[in-house]
């Protein structure tokens, strides 16, 4: 009677050998046969679109635009190449456009001045301070006037410090001239600085 540990012969195989390959082979049949498989593959989060393929009509031999004749062109040298790579260069602008030209027929004559001897220069401004007004009893007013040196007084139409003639007496200013009738000029009421010098 024989034992059950007596050895198997070499040249068969064992049976559960056999159920792992057969696993392994429907593994990869589902795989790689056409059709849905069971978990569809996975797409990474960062993966770019694929851009479609538009749709191509019928092209005719026709439609396209073969120029042959570009190819016999000469090629250019490669000194009138502008592009160096190590080297940083930036164009200059363009120059600005000339100026536009002038006719100076066109050109609006300056008006000239009258010839003439010329004028005298303006005489020196009215170095007077008026200091206040003094009303009389028969109604006329008195004006009071310094030099910081020296007090003066005169009413309308006399002549202060011999050069000076009183044209009007107001209230808070008075307006005087040269005597010769230049230089006429309003002085407001400002010198009290100059009283008790």
């Amino acid at each position: 009677m024989e034992t059950d540990a007596s050895p198997r012969p070499a040249g068969r195989p064992r049976p559960w050998l056999l159920v792992a390959l057969a696993v392994v082979v429907a593994v990869a049949l589902m795989f790689w046969l056409p059709g849905k498989s069971a978990a569809p593959p996975s797409v990474p989060s960062n993966a770019r679109a694929k851009p479609k393929a538009k749709a191509v009509e019928n092209v005719q031999p026709g439609d396209l635009e073969v120029r042959l004749n570009a190819l016999n062109d000469p090629k250019p040298d490669a000194q009138d190449a502008e592009r160096n790579p190590f080297r940083f260069y930036v164009k200059p602008p363009p120059p600005p456009p000339p100026p536009p030209k002038v006719d100076p027929s066109t050109i609006p004559q300056q008006p000239v001045g009258p010839i003439g001897p010329p004028q005298p220069p303006p005489p020196p401004p009215i170095t007077l301070k008026y200091i206040g007004l003094l009303e009389m009893g028969n109604g006329e007013k008195v004006a009071a006037f310094s030099d910081c040196r020296s007090t003066m007084r005169g009413k309308e139409g006399d002549v202060i410090a011999g050069q000076y003639r009183l044209v009007h007496v107001g209230t808070e200013s008075v307006v005087m001239e040269y005597v010769d009738g230049r230089g006429r000029t309003t002085i407001r009421q400002s010198g009290q600085e100059c009283v008790g010098k």
